[in-house]
Order: C-alpha cells, then structure tokens, then sequence
C-alpha cells in the first residue's frame, strides 16, 4: 500500500510540474550531453533517473547545487568572400573548418548562444551590405552546438518582408525538430509572445533571454513580422512576463553601440544602467564588430540595502566574418554560470571569458577558422602564413589593453 502512495505522490509531482512547465511558457532544454549533479545524486545511490521530455523530475532532498552554464558568442557573419571560398558546387558549401576548434568551448556548456547576423532570403547569395547566406550556413552552426540563434540585428530586414520571412520560417522549422530555438525577431503576436521573452529551462533553472535593436538598415511597413527595437516599454513588459513566469535569472542582449570603437558609448551605459535597475541579471551585447570593455553594476534594493552584481559585457566583436580592420578579428566567448541550491538560494558566479581569433583563408587553414587565442600562443609553426599569427598576437594584447578585459 506505501508503495501505491509513494508512486502516486510521484506522478502528481510529476503532472503538477509538467502542467506548471506549460503554463509559464518555459521551454525545456535537453540538448547537451552532461550529466547534472542530480542526476549523479541519483546513479550513486543506485538509481538511475528516467528521463522525460518536457517533465521536471523532482530532485533528490540531497542534492549539491546544479551550476547552468550558457556561452554567448559575437556576430555570426558571411561577405561575399565567404561564400566564394566556401562554394564547391552549384548549391553546396563546405563550413566544415569554421568551428571545429571552439566547438569544445561551446558544447560544454549547457546552453550556447549567437547572433546571426545574416538572412537566409535564398539565391543569389550576397555579402556586406545585404547579407543573404546559403541555408547550410545556419546548419553548420547548429551543428557545431549552438542552442540559441539571435535575430534582434541591423541586417535582419537586409531583404525586405521575403528575405525575414524565410529566415525567420527555417529557424522556426529547426525549432520544431528541436534542433535550435530563436529569439528577437517573430514572424506573428502569437509567434512573439513565445519569443519576447524567451523562457529556457536547463536542469531546473528557469532563463529569460531578451533580444532587441537599435534599429534595421532597412524597414518594412507591416506590424509583423515584427523585430525588437530598442523600446523601454516593450523591454519593461519582457521583464515582467519573466518575473512573473518564474525566472531565476533574465539576460538582456542589446544590439548596439558603435561600430569598431573598442569602448562603450554613454548611450549604452545609461541602457545598461536602466536594464538592471529594471532586473535583468546580466547584460551581453553585439553588434560594434570589435571586442568592448567590460563592467559589473551594483543595483541596490528597494530596502535600500540589499544589492546585486549585475555583469555588463557591452560587446563580444565577432566571431566569424572576414574583416580584418583593426581589431575586428579578435572576439570573445562570455560564459555565465548560474547555480541555485536545494533551499532556493541563487548564485550568478564569476563569467568565464575566451578570446578568439578568426583566421582567413590562407593562413592557420585553407578556409576560415575561429580559434580559441590562449590554446594557440606560442604555436606560430602551425600557421601555413605565420604573420596572421603575429598579427593576432598584437591584436590580442592592444585590445587587452584599450578594453582593461582579463582573460
């Protein structure tokens, strides 16, 4: 009879949680690989979890804190001499070298994110300064392990209503084979209250992600397909449909600022400052193509006491494009890690940052690469062109030190 109880107790739990998971809105991640801690809680004790889609397992009483990592990567380019080295055939493009060597620092993580900043409108494939990408570009970036495609950008609208709508149609198709999810641009209002904000579960901890723009190089006069602007009231409303749905911990990312200047401008840190009296918990942005300083706010409480750290990451620069102005080939990798304990407390540890190096066609390889720069100081013999080596060991110290970032 105790065990007819103790089971049906267990299924409530179960349905209760499902049934919750359903009307906050938040969507469940389980694409990575790792074992949780209670999960390992459990296969030490001699029990071995089923693990459910779209169910929150109620966890063991004992359990050690869970630590959520997520990865946010900079602008996710494609010129035309991209796709010219890229071509090997009427349709078919060959990616392959782009990723494999950050593909480690981003599978690791629980949850990884990027901004695209490209359309996919179709043929003819066109670079900089209306951006058309082949398809299997936004494929192999999936495949290289990224969860989370950000659309909030200046060249989402690069090709008019045809261009966002079909890219907008292929993110949504991925979603549904629950390859990836996107966020920041929607094609309808049912489609946006999904997205704005969107809501991740990942081991039990609840993220908001809000994703907007200053604005789009070109426009469109219908209501929708709609992408997020820079609009304080639109970005207050997110908030709140987060705080109310639950969410342990809201990041904002602003596309922003100004291009190729390694500081944040007053603009910014006047948005920064009101992004977290407002409660988002971090702040991590795109879009001046080059590495920007990096900030943590104090916010204090409305008891005028209590007060919270809030990380403000200004900008990531890029991570994969053929520009090679100054500084616009180093870019960073910014991982947060959010931990909350059996009794509810919530932690926001210190973020981890990589710095990359996008290497041209050439040089570290025949294609374009993105490599982690610290895994590859001192190594100058594996450059087939050794001076994209020393350029990336002078661009990486001069944005150092312009930027105060230690990583």
């Amino acid at each position: 009879m105790r065990k007819f109880l103790t089971l049906g107790l267990f299924l409530a739990l179960i349905c209760t949680a499902a049934a919750q998971s359903r009307r906050d809105g938040f969507i469940h991640s389980h694409r990575k690989h790792h074992e949780s801690l209670w999960q390992q809680n459990w296969r030490l004790a001699g029990r071995t979890p089923e693990i459910t889609e779209g169910l929150v397992i109620p966890r063991p009483l004992y359990h050690t804190p869970d630590t959520v990592s997520v990865v946010f990567m900079g602008d996710m380019m494609m010129h035309r001499d991209q796709i010219s080295n890229a071509k090997v055939g009427e349709d078919n493009f060959e990616l392959s070298e782009y990723f494999p060597r950050i593909e480690h620092l981003i599978k690791r993580a629980d949850i990884a994110v990027a901004n695209m900043e490209f359309t996919l409108a179709g043929k003819p494939y066109t670079g900089y300064p209306c951006f058309s990408a082949p398809d299997s570009y936004a494929e192999a970036v999936a495949e290289s392990g990224v969860d989370i495609f950000l659309t909030a950008n200046n060249h989402i609208l690069d090709k008019g209503r045809k261009g966002i709508d079909r890219t907008l149609g292929i993110y949504s198709k991925m979603e549904s084979e629950g390859r990836v999810r996107h966020t920041g641009a929607a094609l309808s209002a049912q489609d946006d209250s999904l997205r704005f904000p969107l809501k991740v579960v990942s081991k039990g901890m609840r993220l908001a992600f809000i994703n907007f723009t200053y604005g789009t190089n070109f426009g469109i006069s219908e209501e929708f397909p709609k992408v997020h602007r820079i609009d304080t009231a639109e970005i207050a409303g997110a908030i709140r449909s987060a705080k109310l749905s639950g969410a342990d911990f809201i990041i904002a990312l602003p596309h922003w600022g100004n291009e190729y200047v390694l500081s944040h401008s007053k603009q910014q840190g006047r948005l920064a400052r009101w992004l977290a009296e407002n409660g988002c918990d971090a702040i991590i942005g795109t879009h001046p193509h080059v590495p920007q300083d990096i900030e943590t706010l104090t916010v204090t409480g409305t008891d005028g006491k209590c007060s919270r750290k809030v990380p403000v990451v200004y900008s990531l620069g890029n991570l994969i494009s053929n520009m090679s102005a100054p500084n616009t080939q180093v870019g960073m990798m910014v991982t947060l890690r959010f931990t909350k304990d059996k009794f509810g407390d919530k932690n926001m540890l210190e973020p981890l940052l990589t710095m990359t190096w996008c290497s041209r066609p050439g040089h570290l390889t025949r294609s374009y690469t993105t490599i982690p720069i610290k895994e590859y100081v001192g190594k100058r013999g594996l450059w087939l062109n050794p001076w994209d080596y020393d350029k990336m060991i002078t661009s990486y110290e001069r944005v150092k030190k312009e930027t105060g970032i230690v990583d």
